[in-house]
């Protein structure tokens, strides 16, 4: 079969980019099609060889995109672009999409199978939040209408347009639950992997946990990272957070003389994985379509307290690799956190849960998917 690849946007490192790289090296001789590419950050894992760009390409400089956020000026331009690639020379293109991409065009020559990571959160579920935000700033009222008048349109162009792939497949439970309600199709759920560097040269024996929170992140508002950090203020507690992010100001300005907060920034993964191995527990208090991150902690041996919500319902077993909490405040984050007692979780119980979702799990569904599609 000849296959062709497709993915929205390789710009960012992010966990839709690592599904699309397995893919990638799932079948190495298919082109991967992009609306933009930043060779400078991704070249290692998608090589311009390889990369089929839009005509977006030339028209902005790469240095626009280093969050997705500052996307939204281009949006509007995006549909007519996914549109215009042709596929005819190919038997099966596989899309990854969280936004546009699993409605590209090929009237079924070829077959399209599309992996969706989740519809698009800023024209569905978070269309309201999103343009709350952009009324900040000198020109923000005259950005927020251009929001507005921007997402109506492509909600219309999404509804209208979703019923092309020929079979969607969800990244969870509650992505497949969106796709239902947003686009009325029915999908098959194949979870995204971890990364095989979590499950190799798994330790057996105890894990000695030292007394701090941990959070992974991108800093964005939406990660609602300001909960974890009023909460650990609270109660007193060591926080530690690895990432950055243009929230990254804003979230330092939180904390206090006498807190313990410490803002690690990027770190490479021998680091992280100690930083996870040692930590009492990993903090998810935002709403995620999946999440790797609690993955990648009790990968470690390592529990997670979650907000009740999104990806961690499919991935935590509660009360044996992690606890909730209720309501997305800090203090409903507190109180779990004063109640939390890192010696009553079993690390190999942890490692277990993150073994069931390994990159081989993930290319076989995935193989077994393309087959049934051209059945």
């Amino acid at each position: 079969m000849k296959i062709a690849l497709v993915h929205e946007l390789l710009t960012m490192r992010g966990g839709a980019e690592r599904v699309a790289k397995i893919l990638a090296d799932l079948y190495p001789e298919a082109p991967i099609y992009t609306l933009l590419y930043n060779e400078k950050k991704l070249g290692d894992w998608f090589p311009r060889e390889r990369v089929r760009t839009s005509t977006l390409q030339p028209r902005f400089p790469l240095s626009a995109f280093r969050f997705p956020l500052n996307h939204h000026i281009h949006l509007s331009r995006f549909p007519s672009a996914v549109e215009q690639w042709n596929f005819n020379e190919y038997d099966v293109v596989i899309s990854t999409s969280s936004a546009f991409t699993h409605n590209i065009i090929t009237n079924g020559k070829p077959k399209h199978l599309s992996y969706i990571n989740a519809p698009a959160r800023y024209l569905w579920d978070r269309t309201f939040d999103v343009q709350k935000h952009a009324r900040h700033g000198l020109f923000g009222p005259l950005k927020q209408r251009y929001l507005q008048k921007t997402f109506h349109k492509l909600r219309a162009w999404d509804a209208e347009c979703a019923g092309r792939a020929d079979k969607l497949i969800a990244a969870s439970n509650d992505v497949q639950r969106r796709i239902e309600l947003y686009w009325r199709r029915e999908s098959d759920v194949i979870y995204p992997p971890i990364d095989d560097f979590w499950l190799k040269k798994v330790e057996s024996g105890k894990r000695k946990a030292e007394r701090y929170f941990l959070i992974v992140s991108t800093l964005v508002p939406y990660k609602q990272i300001d909960i974890a950090i009023d909460a650990c203020n609270k109660i007193n507690a060591p926080l530690k957070i690895v990432g950055e992010g243009p929230d990254r100001k804003r979230l330092e300005q939180r904390t206090n003389h006498a807190s313990q907060i410490t803002f690690l920034g990027y770190q490479e993964q021998e680091s992280l994985k100690e930083l996870y191995t040692n930590a009492s527990a990993l903090l998810f208090p935002g709403i995620e379509d999946f999440g790797i991150a609690p993955l990648e902690a009790m990968a470690c041996g390592t529990p997670v307290i979650s907000f009740r919500a999104g990806g961690p319902l499919e991935t935590i077993v509660e009360g044996k690799t992690g606890l909730f909490f209720d309501e997305q405040t800090p203090q409903s984050l507190a109180d779990v956190l004063q109640i939390f007692n890192a010696s009553a979780f079993d690390a190999e119980l942890c490692k277990a849960q993150a073994q069931q979702f390994s990159r081989e799990k993930f290319e076989i569904q995935m193989k077994q998917a393309v087959s049934n599609l051209m059945l």
